[in-house]
C-alpha cells in the first residue's frame, strides 16, 4: 500500500509543476500582449500628434 501513496504523490507533484509552468507561461503571454498593445497605443498617439502638428503648421 505504501507504493501507491508514493506514486500518487509523484503524480500530484507532476500535476502541480505542470500547473505552475502553465500559469507562468500564461502570465508571460499576457505581459507580452499588454506590452504590444501599449506600444501600438503610443505609436497611434504619436501619429495623431504629428498629424495635428502638421495641420496647425500649414494654417499658420
Amino acid at each position: 500500500m505504501r507504493t501507491r501513496g508514493v506514486i500518487s504523490d509523484k503524480w500530484s507533484m507532476r500535476i502541480l509543476w505542470c500547473c505552475a509552468i502553465g500559469s507562468a507561461v500564461g502570465f508571460y503571454m499576457v505581459a507580452v500582449e499588454r506590452q504590444t498593445q501599449n506600444r501600438n497605443r503610443m505609436m497611434a498617439e504619436a501619429m495623431r500628434e504629428m498629424e495635428s502638428g502638421a495641420d496647425t503648421g500649414d494654417e499658420v
